[in-house]
């Protein structure tokens, strides 16, 4: 095959959603827009920008670069590219997203009919992860067909919900709460929020299967690779936007149905209750129960399968090491999660951002090295550090650190990170030496 036909391309495009589309990008938006209040549409913009914007991005990054995240990070140097390669699936592994999808389905699905005791969580999660590590060992075509039942399933139900927000509404938008008292603070905040969903970080990882599945279709033009993977991208992007924009609204304007809601899940779950009834929140629990599971064995099946080769491991002992260690995690429950997240985010962000910013143009750059190394770790160093603020608060970073632009929702990182990438684009043109031309003799 030389070119994919409409329907593959379409059925990509579906693949491409369902890689990013899990539980955790539902909870997120509707804390936000509850949030924000009147400066919803403010922050639904910084939303998008880290929840959609990002990830597209980097697929059309990794797309350009041809491999993984090891080629995507080699002009960084194998022990750096390495070590960020273990951030990322980290984060998006045992340490916070697969735990996570445990954390939210009980939530979700449990814990109005049980409670949220740690004993009921703890249950639970031995459950679960009992059966996420069974399915990772063994998954034969179990998981694929469960994946492709359920994934029409809940974009028929987030269509339904997303359209009742706007059609549906159990009030008007309320007070924007501290932090997003305007516009500009409402976008800051949604940018920094969207961090949450780890979607630009997945990327890294998801970006080569993406790759892979074009190329099982016969499709061997790198050109064509990198534009499919661009279409795959942007049908995708959209059905996330669509997602987190109606979710963004419904959490504006049900703010006043669940008052005092600390995550998502408790805004979602009222108002699904308050307008469907309990039938429609049991069809929507099971279905992201399901929609939980699927993600949680794609992504302890990724984890076991890069770390099991890093460590020489092995696949099977690594599934199980990582089961267990992400059923200890979930138990600190989904609150304690996102705040345990929050800070290792905002430090892993800035340095990923500033790899897929800088890989897009990666042909321009006649030293890559000179030009990544640098700019990567001024944007590292400054995500620690607000990091640091973060957890210790401003007092425990340098007085102009809190005066840069954007510091008040740690972004204050961005414009040095700028002037350090176009001195050090400067200097990569002034001093990297052109590659020879080939002699007569060699042509």
């Amino acid at each position: 095959m030389t070119q994919l036909k409409t329907r593959d391309l379409i059925a990509l495009g579906f693949m491409t959603f369902a890689l990013f589309l899990g539980a955790g990008n539902i909870i997120f938006p509707p804390i936000v827009g509850k949030a924000a209040g009147e400066h919803l549409w403010g922050a639904a913009a910084g939303f998008l920008l880290t929840g959609v914007g990002l990830p597209l991005l980097t697929v059309v990054a990794m797309a350009r670069v041809g491999g993984g995240i090891k080629t995507i990070t080699a002009p960084i140097g194998t022990v750096a590219g390495t070590v960020l390669g273990i951030a990322v699936y980290l984060c998006i592994g045992p340490f916070f997203a697969t735990p996570r999808t445990a954390t939210v389905s009980f939530e979700l699905g449990i814990a109005p009919l049980t409670g949220s005791s740690p004993t009921a969580l703890f249950a639970y999660s031995v459950a679960y992860f009992g059966l996420t590590m069974l399915l990772s060992l063994y998954p034969g075509k179990l998981v694929d067909n469960i994946g492709k039942l359920i994934t029409p399933v809940l974009i028929v139900a987030l269509a339904v919900l997303g359209s009742a927000a706007f059609m549906l509404p159990a009030g008007g938008p309320g007070t924007a709460a501290a932090g997003y008292q305007s516009a500009g603070m409402a976008l800051g905040q949604g940018f920094l929020q969207g961090y949450q969903t780890m979607d630009a970080l997945a990327a890294l990882v998801f970006g080569i299967v993406i790759i892979h599945a074009i190329r099982d279709c016969g499709i061997c033009d790198a050109r064509l690779h990198t534009r499919y993977a661009i279409i795959a991208g942007i049908m995708a992007a959209t059905g996330l936007g669509l997602v987190y924009v109606s979710l963004v609204y419904l959490g504006a304007t049900s703010g006043a149905l669940a008052p005092d809601a600390a995550t998502g899940v408790q805004i979602l779950t009222s108002y699904v209750q308050h307008t469907f009834g309990r039938w429609g929140m049991v069809l929507l629990a099971v279905v992201i129960l399901l929609a939980c599971l699927t993600t949680g064995v794609g992504l302890v099946s990724a984890c076991a399968t890069y770390f099991g080769q890093l460590t020489g491991w092995g696949y099977r002992r690594t599934v199980v090491a990582i089961s267990l260690f992400s059923l200890a995690v979930s138990n600190q429950g989904l609150e304690q999660l996102i705040a345990l997240a929050e800070p290792v985010l905002v430090a892993i962000y800035p340095p990923a951002i500033a790899l897929v910013v800088l890989s897009l143009p990666s042909s321009l750059w006649k030293s890559p090295g000179r030009v990544y190394i640098p700019t990567m770790a001024a944007a590292l160093g400054l995500g620690i550090c607000d990091a640091v603020k973060a957890v210790m608060g401003p007092d425990a970073i340098p007085p102009w650190l809190g005066q840069l632009p954007g510091a008040s929702v740690s972004l204050g990182w961005t414009l040095p990170v700028l002037a350090v990438a176009v001195l050090a684009a400067i200097a990569d043109r002034m001093l990297a030496t052109p590659a020879p031309l080939p002699s007569a003799g060699n042509t």
